[in-house]
């Protein structure tokens, strides 16, 4: 499973604590790891697989790891620590990418639902390897097309739990077909405080029937830090309520936050605002992800948002063929969205609205 990668160990002592430098090998390049251990042979600080980073805010590239030899049935084999590592990655760097994969549509099934269960909804096109897998494609006759086109977003935010994770593969790509990746922690930290402030107050109706509404401004399950919850396509939101900050009557004085219910501000009032944010700050702290056959990506749904750029759709006779097979998996209760003072995605015919 795990390709031989030719390396040593330069120790430094460095105020009483060894450091080892692992020096890794990838063909004509070249990569440093700094690891802190307190001994060169402690095993809990020992890498399954060497990494290199993507962007300097997240994202990691998997190095010297052949998926398809992965064998989950075997609870005593390699491949529990390795996807061990994968989902310790996943909290830290919110994107884990291996390249040069070959899988078939039930080992990407199973290797997502190592991650948590896989949850599809949506249609399953005729040349979709299998029926949990989401087939998108620049031609309609080998996936559906025009998928991720309509804004930045998150994905499942018709949902009281959105995914939690979804791995992406790509069988075939084309010239220009891109991803692009923002993370959603820099994009508040990067916001005035006037604008965190409003945004806090702010919770996203979606333009399904009976889904939940979700605050925009919420706590990320895994990672204890703020993160966004959105969709800027125009038909995935009606509108936004907002948080109203009243002092009750009583001698106590104290203030009691309710959701305004009654009134909505204007979908495309936020959603062009969090637009023009992301695209003014993409090239300082986003991802370009310009794809390679045989990619396999895991990506922090609840961490990052995403957009399929204008190319995705390009002609495939023309920039080629892009076939992408995509996963959707969800967690526990904990990844439903919660504020920093506990009130969480709520449904209007069983509301918690009030604090």
């Amino acid at each position: 499973m795990l390709k031989r990668v030719a390396s040593h160990f330069q120790k430094i002592e460095r105020g009483g604590t060894r450091r080892n430098i692992l020096q890794i090998h990838s063909g004509d390049r070249r990569q440093y790891r700094t690891m802190e251990t307190n001994s060169p042979d402690d095993a809990a600080d020992r890498r399954v697989y060497p990494i290199r980073p993507l962007t300097p805010h997240f994202g990691v590239e998997c190095l010297d790891v052949d998926l398809s030899k992965v064998d989950l049935r075997d609870t005593e084999s390699s491949s529990h620590s390795l996807m061990r590592q994968i989902k310790k990655d996943l909290i830290e760097y919110r994107v884990v990418l291996f390249r040069q994969q070959e899988l078939s549509g039930q080992q990407q099934v199973d290797l997502s639902n190592a991650l948590g269960t896989v949850e599809s909804t949506f249609y399953q096109h005729p040349k979709s390897p299998h029926p949990d897998i989401f087939r998108v494609s620049n031609n309609d006759e080998e996936g559906c097309t025009h998928v991720g086109r309509s804004g930045w977003h998150i994905d499942g935010t018709f949902q009281q739990k959105p995914f939690m994770y979804q791995t992406m593969y790509f069988p075939s790509v084309s010239q220009g077909g891109d991803t692009h990746f923002m993370p959603l922690k820099e994009l508040y930290d990067g916001l005035s405080s006037q604008e965190q402030e409003y945004y806090n107050t702010l919770w996203m109706v979606t333009g399904k029937r009976q889904a939940p509404i979700h605050p925009l401004i919420c706590q990320h399950p895994f990672r204890g830090e703020t993160t966004m919850l959105f969709h800027c396509g125009r038909s995935f939101v009606q509108g936004w309520y907002q948080d109203v900050t009243t002092t009750t009557g009583h001698t106590d004085g104290v203030d009691r936050v309710k959701t305004n219910v009654n009134h909505m501000v204007p979908a495309e009032t936020i959603q062009d605002k969090l637009t023009n944010e992301i695209e003014s700050r993409f090239d300082e702290i986003g991802l370009r992800m310009k794809w390679e056959q045989g990619d396999f990506m895991i990506n922090d749904n609840l961490g990052l948002a995403h957009y399929a750029s204008d190319g995705t759709q390009a002609n495939s006779q023309t920039v080629g063929l892009r076939v992408l097979h995509r996963t959707t998996i969800t967690g526990g209760p904990e990844t439903v969205p919660q504020k920093a003072d506990g009130r969480q995605s709520f449904k209007l015919n069983n509301s918690p609205i009030s604090w």
